[in-house]
């Protein structure tokens, strides 16, 4: 009799597992496309970079189709929790904030941001930009830092629905400057045309109060599934060596593990 119960209880035991393990046949991905070399547009319109070239590997993992839903960046967080998509995979990084309206996997890259203002301007600190205008993208935690350390020290911080139309803004004249992720504004402004004439300056920014611990896949509080399975395909990509082939192609040279 004892034998037959510890065998039900198996069973039973089997069964719970499998239902509670949520086989995922389609994740949809949030990404805000405006964010070069990272996630941005092809000249025909389609998704790509680092950001969706991982989404699409982490998929492939999961066994998966990954459907990518564009997204404005400030509206990321509260489009992931009304179920619009099931994670956000678009160099967010993980911060305290964050952390109490979402959950993250462990991170897939890490890099610091930087000061950008026009080349020769002395720079000896926040209070040397004493009235400049400098650009930073909506809810980002450039953004955060900035009114966090410039904005007491007189700079006028102005914030951007998107990083591209920061670019913009300088190119016309209406900023002095941007604070943003050194490898995206390297590759998305002063490589460019537009960015001739501008520089980084002062040293790396990576205080873990404004910039948290690195960027990794956001998840609705309580899809423990998805974020395990994530977690075991990013350890996964990362030991294939499928990961440094995509950084490669997108920032080749460059460390963005980070530390």
């Amino acid at each position: 009799m004892l034998k037959k119960s510890l065998m039900l209880g198996a069973v039973a035991l089997a069964m719970s597992v499998s239902v509670s393990a949520k086989e995922w046949k389609e994740v949809r991905v949030a990404i805000d496309p405006t964010y070069k070399p990272f996630t941005f547009k092809t000249a025909d319109g389609k998704p790509t970079g680092f950001d969706v070239d991982i989404a699409q590997a982490l998929c492939d993992q999961l066994k998966a189709k990954c459907t990518f839903v564009e997204q404005p960046w400030d509206a990321m967080i509260p489009g992931l929790n009304a179920k619009k998509y099931d994670a956000i995979v678009s160099s967010m990084s993980v911060t305290e904030e964050r952390l109490r309206q979402v959950d993250f996997t462990s991170k897939y890259y890490n890099t610091p941001s930087k000061i950008v203002i026009k080349s020769g301007v002395k720079f000896d600190g926040p209070a040397s930009l004493k009235g400049k205008k400098i650009g930073v993208l909506k809810a980002s935690t450039q953004e955060k830092y900035a009114k966090g350390v410039l904005t007491p020290a007189g700079v006028n911080v102005v914030s951007y629905e998107a990083q591209d139309q920061v670019y913009l803004d300088i190119k016309a004249g209406r900023l002095d400057g941007t604070v943003a992720d050194i490898v995206e504004v390297q590759g998305g402004f002063l490589d460019t045309a537009d960015g001739k004439g501008y520089a980084f300056v002062g040293e790396p920014l990576s205080d873990k109060k404004y910039f948290g611990e690195g960027v990794g896949v956001a998840v609705r509080k309580g899809d423990k599934d998805l974020k395990e399975a994530l977690n075991n395909a990013i350890k996964a990509i990362r030991a294939d060596g499928s990961w440094q082939k995509i950084s490669d192609k997108y920032v080749p040279g460059v460390n963005i593990w980070g530390q």
